[in-house]
C-alpha cells in the first residue's frame, strides 16, 4: 500500500481517532482496571453477599484528563512512526524468485513497523497511563457519584507520587503488553481488510466510498483487536498491578495504607485477607513483572491472570474498530481533499 499523506494528515487523523475512542470506551476501561486491581474484592464487592457494589460504577471517567493530554503526542507518534517504518521496510525489502515475491513476508513487515511505533508511543503514554489507572481507583462517595468527569481524582492520584521517575514505572510492562498485542493485531488487521476489500471487488459490490473504507477498516480492526486482547490479558493484568503500585513507597505506614487497613478491619477476616494479598502484589510490583505474575498465579491461580479478559476483549473490539476506522477515514479524507485542491 502506498499513501500520499503528509505527517500532518497522519497526526490529525491519529489524534482525532484516539480522542474519539477515549470518550466512548473509557468507562469500560475504568471497570476493567478496577476488576483487575488487587483491591477489587475489598473495594467493589460485598463480602457477606459476594455481589458487586455500586461503587464499581461510580466515576467512570476519572483520570481521563491525563489520557486526553497524552493522546495527541502518543497517537501521532505511533502512526507517524508506523507509516514511516512500514514504508521504509517495504522499500528495503528485496524481491526474490521468478514471481518477484518479497523476501520478507508482508505480515512480518507490519509486525516490525507496529512494534517500533509502539515503543515510541509507550514512552510518551506511560506517565498518563499510570496517572489514569491510579485515578480510576480513587474512591468516590455516593453523593459525588453523579459527577462523571472528576478532575480531583487525577489531582489526588498525582499527589501520591513523590518523584517524577515513579510515573514511568510500568513502561516495560506497558511495552510488554502492547508489543505482542500490536504485533498480532496489525498483521491480522491488514490481512482481513485486504481480504474483505478484494472479495467485494471480485464480486462487483465494492463502492470505493469513504464510508465503505471506514466500516471495512473498523470491522477488520475490531476482530483482530479482540483476538489479540484475549491472548495478552495476563500481561495486561500484570501491567495494571505494577502501575497501581507505582506510587506505593511506605505500605501500611502511609496515610493511604492506614486507611486501607481500617477498611479491611471493618470488613472482618475476608477484608484482612484481601488486603494482605494486595500488599504482597504491590511489593512484587516493585520487583518486576515476573514477580507480579508469580504472585498472582500463587494467590489467585490461572483465573487471576485472565481477570477482566472478556471485558477487555469487548472494549478492545469497540475501541480498535473505532480507533482505526476513524483514523483510516480521516486520513483518506484529508488526502482526497488535498488532492482536489
Amino acid at each position: 500500500m502506498s499513501f500520499n499523506n503528509t505527517n500532518t494528515d497522519i497526526l490529525v487523523a491519529g489524534a482525532f481517532a484516539a480522542f474519539s475512542v477515549d470518550l466512548l470506551v473509557y468507562p469500560l476501561d475504568t471497570i476493567k482496571t478496577r476488576i483487575q486491581s488487587p483491591d477489587y474484592k475489598r473495594l467493589y464487592t460485598n463480602a457477606s453477599t459476594n455481589t458487586v457494589n455500586r461503587s464499581l460504577f461510580r466515576g467512570l471517567y476519572q483520570g481521563i484528563g491525563s489520557v486526553v493530554i497524552a493522546t495527541v503526542p502518543s497517537s501521532g507518534a505511533f502512526f507517524t512512526t508506523y507509516e514511516g517504518t512500514k514504508s521504509l521496510l517495504h522499500r528495503l525489502n528485496p524481491s526474490v524468485g521468478p514471481n518477484g515475491s518479497p523476501m520478507i513476508p508482508t505480515p512480518f513487515i507490519h509486525s516490525a513497523a507496529s512494534s517500533v511505533a509502539e515503543l515510541v508511543s509507550c514512552f510518551i503514554l506511560t506517565p498518563a497511563e499510570v496517572l489514569k489507572q491510579n485515578a480510576q481507583m480513587v474512591q468516590k462517595s455516593a453523593s459525588a457519584s453523579s459527577q462523571a468527569f472528576d478532575a480531583n481524582a487525577t489531582i489526588q492520584a498525582f499527589r501520591k507520587f513523590n518523584k517524577p521517575s515513579q510515573l514511568w514505572r510500568g513502561y516495560t510492562a506497558l511495552a510488554a503488553r502492547n508489543l505482542p498485542f500490536t504485533a498480532m493485531q496489525f498483521p491480522m488487521f491488514e490481512h482481513l481488510k485486504q481480504t474483505i476489500l478484494t472479495y467485494r471487488q471480485q464480486h462487483g459490490i465494492a463502492r470505493g466510498t469513504l464510508l465503505e473504507k471506514g466500516w471495512v477498516t473498523a470491522l477488520s480492526a475490531g476482530t483482530a483487536g479482540s483476538i489479540a486482547a484475549v491472548v495478552t490479558t495476563p500481561v495486561d493484568v500484570v501491567k495494571t498491578r505494577i502501575m497501581l503500585s507505582a506510587a506505593v513507597e511506605d505500605g501500611l505506614d502511609s496515610g493511604e495504607g492506614k486507611q486501607a487497613r481500617k477498611q479491611a478491619e471493618a470488613q472482618g477476616k475476608d477484608g484482612s485477607v484481601e488486603l494482605k494479598k494486595a500488599q504482597r502484589t504491590a511489593q512484587a510490583g516493585r520487583s518486576g513483572g515476573l514477580a507480579v505474575g508469580r504472585e498472582i498465579l500463587r494467590t489467585e491461580g490461572l483465573k487471576g491472570l485472565f481477570r477482566g479478559g472478556a471485558l477487555r476483549a469487548i472494549w478492545t473490539a469497540l475501541g480498535s474498530g473505532l480507533y482505526l476506522g476513524v483514523y483510516e477515514t480521516g486520513r483518506t479524507y484529508l488526502e482526497e481533499r488535498r488532492n482536489k485542491e
